[in-house]
C-alpha cells in the first residue's frame, strides 16, 4: 500500500510533500520515535491522536485514523536516516521544528524520559537538519505548556 509513496519520499531528488503525505510522514516519524523504546503504550497512541487533531484540525476518528495509517507506513518505512533525511528534503524548516515539539511530546507522554528516546531524538533533529538549541527550545516549550 506504501510502497509508491516511499519510493517518492526515499529518491534521490524528492519533490516536496502535499500536505496529506506530510501529515502521514510526519505522523509515521511520531510513531518510531514512540516505539523506540520497545513500549508502545495506549497513553503514547492517545498523545499522537491529539497532537495530529490539533496540528491538523483532524476530528479524533479522523485522527486515529491516520495515526493507524502512519503506524502502517512506519513499519514498512526504511531505517530511521533514510526516512528521516528524506522527510527533511521535502518538508519545510518551521514544518520540522513543529514535528520536534510533537516528538517531545511523545517521548514525555509517558512521564519517563527513556535513554532510547532521548537517542534516538537527537538523531532525528540532526537528520532533520534542527538544532540542538531549537530542539531544547521546542521541549522547553512542551514541558511549559502541558
Amino acid at each position: 500500500m506504501f510502497a509508491d509513496f516511499l519510493k517518492r519520499l526515499t529518491q534521490a531528488d524528492p519533490s516536496p510533500l502535499a500536505d496529506s503525505d506530510a501529515r502521514l510522514a510526519l505522523t509515521a516519524l511520531l510513531v518510531r520515535v514512540a516505539r523506540s523504546d520497545g513500549n508502545y503504550d495506549h497513553l503514547e497512541r492517545q498523545r499522537i491522536d491529539r497532537i495530529a487533531a490539533a496540528r491538523y484540525g483532524l476530528p479524533p476518528a479522523d485522527a486515529s485514523d491516520l495515526r493507524m495509517q502512519a503506524e502502517e507506513l512506519e513499519s514498512q518505512a526504511p531505517d530511521t536516516v533514510r526516512f528521516t533525511r528524506a522527510i527533511k528534503d521535502a518538508v519545510a524548516y518551521d514544518h520540522r521544528i513543529a514535528v520536534i515539539e510533537a516528538l517531545w511530546e511523545v517521548v514525555l507522554a509517558d512521564g519517563v524520559r527513556e535513554a532510547e528516546e532521548d537517542s534516538l531524538l537527537r538523531l532525528v533533529c540532526s537528520l532533520l537538519g534542527v538544532s540542538d538549541v531549537d530542539s531544547a527550545l521546542a521541549r522547553q516549550r512542551v514541558t511549559r505548556d502541558p
